[in-house]
């Protein structure tokens, strides 16, 4: 599931495979970019904000308009970005899923299922991810911009709070769960009565960045299968640290998972 350390890795893997490249062909599957063409277009560099993918173009000296130009793209649930080697099969998802193709020397990247895809030029970035809070895994991360965000609506349950990307971008709903739990947090307490808002989005940093460059996301230090968790996805299965059965419950337009007992004060 695309979370801001998943979005990071995915920059990370597609600047390896294209930055510098000048693209011999594209071919984009939505209608909005149908008749978009970024033959003789080079990649100067791919970035991340939050859970938004930034590729970042230099235009053919001859091209009308700005010089620079962003491919911007989320991935929300779903999406996800491919780099191929020549002749090499395009294995990650089924093809009807496919929304771009970008093609160069010796690669290939495929962008699937992916939303919110977005040609412009990149000095109109901000147009798209302006409104975002300070990135967790970037440059701009500001712990104390991201605690006054969160606490400028006080009577938000914190775990609504770190899934709003405009308080700190990055947080996903594995996240959430986890750090509420390592915090003691009932996912329903309000932001204006957590004790410790500064101490909760530095764990939350914490954790992303341990997974940085890593697909396996863990927040209890184990890579093995069935131990990456404490909370999530754990739902009837025992507490780690009490053995109480954890809990699944919506939470806005999300699910949540819990321990009843080391996160009291449900209402």
């Amino acid at each position: 599931m695309p979370e801001g350390d998943t979005v990071w890795n995915t920059a990370r893997v597609l600047h390896r495979a294209l930055a510098g490249t000048r693209l011999t062909g594209s071919d984009f599957r939505v209608p909005q970019l149908a008749a978009t063409d970024l033959t003789g277009w080079t990649v100067r560099e791919s970035a991340s904000r939050g859970k938004h993918l930034l590729l970042r173009l230099a235009a053919p000296t001859d091209h009308p308009g700005a010089a620079h130009w962003t491919l911007h793209s989320h991935l929300r649930m779903d999406g996800a970005w491919r780099a191929y080697g020549p002749g090499e099969r395009w294995s990650a998802r089924p093809a009807h899923l496919i929304r771009v193709v970008l093609r160069g020397t010796g690669v290939v990247a495929v962008g699937y299922h992916l939303h919110e895809l977005t040609l412009l030029p990149t000095a109109q970035e901000e147009t798209l991810v302006g409104q975002l809070g300070p990135d967790l895994l970037g440059d701009d991360w500001d712990p104390a911009e991201a605690v006054r965000r969160l606490a400028a609506h006080p009577d938000a349950t914190i775990g609504e709070a770190l899934l709003e990307q405009r308080n700190l971008a990055g947080v996903g709903n594995l996240y959430k769960c986890e750090v509420l739990f390592l915090r003691g947090l009932s996912p329903w307490t309000p932001v204006g009565a957590v004790p410790d808002l500064a101490g909760t989005v530095t764990l939350a940093q914490k954790l992303l960045a341990a997974n940085r460059g890593r697909w396996t996301q863990s927040t209890t230090g184990s890579l093995h299968r069935g131990q990456t968790s404490y909370v999530y996805g754990r739902r009837a299965q025992p507490c780690r640290r009490c053995g109480t059965a954890i809990r699944k419950e919506e939470l806005g337009e999300r699910v949540t998972y819990w321990c009843p007992r080391c996160q009291p004060g449900r209402s």
